[in-house]
């Protein structure tokens, strides 16, 4: 490490010099490209836990519903739940739920992102059925 001490007899400060400052910058500059696109990943696993824990309530919602009526339904105002606002319509919700079938014997529920996490033009989808089986239709 250099010292940084003024020496009146030369009249300079010894310091880094710019060719140096600029090497320095450009190594972090290569660690940070190299950084950030890993990151990518770990921020839409984290907005797909989200999707996981919506299914898991409309999963248990139904299954009440069903214990109640004997069958499973295809609205979600009859199982008492209310979907969050998406980040489309101004609210926090990253996912858009829907009930793709619901029948007497087994229901399957979706949730898809309305944003493209990582860019690669590819929507986050979702699904449950009645058994509670949770899994990635579409990885993003």
């Amino acid at each position: 490490m250099r010292r940084f001490t003024y020496h009146t007899k030369r009249g300079h400060l010894d310091a880094f010099s710019l060719a140096e400052i600029l090497i320095v910058l450009a190594i972090m500059g290569i660690l940070i490209m190299l950084v950030v696109p890993n990151q990518a990943g770990v921020a839409s696993r984290a907005k797909s836990l989200e999707a996981q824990q919506e299914l898991k309530m409309v999963h248990t919602l139904q299954h009440g519903y069903h214990l109640q009526f004997s069958k499973y339904s295809s609205d979600f105002k009859e199982i008492s739940y209310i979907p969050h606002k998406t980040v489309r319509d101004g609210g926090t919700a990253n996912y858009e739920l829907s009930i793709t079938e619901a029948t007497p014997d087994g229901f399957k529920a979706r949730a898809q992102s309305v944003s493209d996490f990582n860019g690669d033009g590819k929507y986050n989808i979702w699904e449950i059925d009645q058994e509670g089986s949770l899994k990635e239709v579409q990885p993003d």
